[in-house]
Parts: structure tokens; sequence; C-alpha cells
């Protein structure tokens, strides 16, 4: 029945109130970003002028010039690409199918595994970079990809998302696969993995995102300056005197603002999966 008289007013009212909380909320999330891309493109002078200055200047060239020159910032840009990436397609698969054991399979330890997996989630990363460190140096991986990558595949949030997503599956669409001839592994990649999709999604972008921004191990484990990722080499930047905060915003921009982008393109699935792996069946 449609609201008419004092209720659909109520109504109405409730809409804007609703919508001005909302824009507003909007502009305080954004006006960081804003000013952060502005900041990128003024020298460190104009910066920190009063009143400061709220539309782009004409320095973007020049703090990406002196970037390159101090930190080799296409270097770096590439280094967290081809890190990022290669994580994010192994990570994928080692959390895949860890999950897809955890839900679909039925095995001797089983619950203890999986409560020392919720264990792992709530124990602070820092603790393990000591015992890491010294492992990366009896292997002599020190400064190289995989003592970044390696100690972080099997994370445990991604192996419990893929888990609770994979409780979803239908038992009997793999019981059928089965009757029909299907090996476990051709079972998983041809049955199970088409049905995730927006799941795998959220997956690839929340590892991509957690090894774009990781900052504290790659700065324990890669020395050479060449190796570095941006975050690292961001901080390079910031000795105890005299700071160019044109560069390092421009560095920080550069880094932040290709993964709002992706997330604004791809938050459709992100937001789907992560739902369909919170909900119990």
């Amino acid at each position: 029945m449609a609201l008419t008289g004092p209720a659909f007013r109520a109504t109405a009212r409730g809409q804007v109130l609703l919508t001005a909380a909302l824009l507003v909320l909007l502009a305080l999330t954004a006006a960081p970003l804003y000013w952060l891309v502005v900041a990128s493109t003024h020298s460190s002078q104009q910066i920190f002028t009063r009143p400061p200055k709220l539309l782009p200047g004409d320095q973007l060239g020049a703090n990406l010039s002196h970037l390159q020159a101090s930190v080799g910032f296409g270097r770096v840009v590439l280094n967290s690409v081809l890190i990022a990436g290669a994580y994010t397609l192994l990570g994928g698969i080692v959390c895949t199918l860890a999950g897809y054991g955890f839900a679909k399979y039925r095995f001797r330890g089983r619950g203890f595994l999986f409560s020392v997996l919720l264990l792992a989630l709530v124990v602070p990363s820092q603790l393990t970079i000591v015992p890491l460190f010294k492992m990366m140096v009896n292997l002599g991986w020190l400064n190289t990809y995989q003592a970044v990558l390696l100690p972080n595949l099997a994370l445990p949030f991604g192996i419990f998302l893929m888990r609770q997503s994979m409780k979803s599956l239908p038992d009997e669409l793999l019981q059928a696969g089965r009757i029909d001839g299907c090996g476990e592994l051709r079972l998983f990649f041809k049955v199970a993995l088409p049905t995730m999709r927006p799941n795998l999604a959220a997956l690839a972008m929340f590892l991509f995102l957690f090894q774009w921004n990781d900052f504290l191990w790659p700065l324990v484990v890669l020395r050479d300056p060449s190796s570095y990722t941006i975050p690292v080499s961001l901080a390079s930047l910031t000795g105890s005197s005299d700071v160019d905060y044109g560069q390092l915003l421009t560095g920080t921009a550069a880094g932040a603002i290709p993964m709002a982008v992706l997330f604004l393109f791809l938050q459709k699935h992100f937001v789907s999966g992560m739902l369909a792996g919170a909900v119990k069946q």
C-alpha cells in the first residue's frame, strides 16, 4: 500500500537525512584522497603554504623525475606488480585448495587443524618476524623474492574465507562428478572453482592488496634498494631531515590510486564474495 500524508512526508524526510549523512561521510572519506592527488602535483614548499592549495599544480612531472632519480621508482613499481601478482596467483591456489580440503573432506585431525588456523587469525604477525627471518637466513634467501612470497602463501584469513565459501557448494554436485568419472583435481578445477567466481575475485583482491601494502616483512628481508617494493622505497625517502614531501606524496599517490581504481571496478565481486563467505549454510 502506498504511503500518503504524514507517513509519506516522514519517509521522504528520512530519505533526505540519510542521503545527506551519506554525502557527508563520502566527503570525509574522499577528502584525504583528493588532497593526496592535489599535493602530488605541488612542490614541498607549495604543499605547506597557507592557505593550502586545493587545485592541482604543475609540479607532477618534476616530482616524478626526482622520484625516479632518487629511488628508481619505475623499477620499484615493477617489483611491486611482480611480487603482488605472483603472490595473488600462488596464494590463491594454496588458500583455495586448503579451503576446499577443510570444507569437503573428512580426515583425522581436521578439527584440530582448523582450530589452529583460527588461532593463527588472532596471533599478531609481528610475533613471527624473528623466527621467519632466521629461517630465511638459514635457507640463504635474504634479498630474494621467494623470501617475500613464501612465508605468507597459506594466509589464514584466505583459507578461512574459501573454507566458508566452499561449504556452500552442494555435496551432491561433487558426488555427481565422481560418478561421472572425474578425478579429485579435475573435480576441483572443473566443478568447484567455476561456481566460486565471486569468492575467488574477493580472495584475489584481498591477497593483492595485502601484498601490495605489506611493509614490515619486505623491509626485513629485502636489502638491495633495486628490489624494494613501493612501501619500503617510500619509507627510505623519510630521513632525519630534509624530506621532499613532493616526491613522497607523488609516490604515495602512484601506489594508492591504482588500488582505489581497481577496487571501484571490482567492488561488486568483492562485496558479493565476502558476503557469500560470511553466510552459514
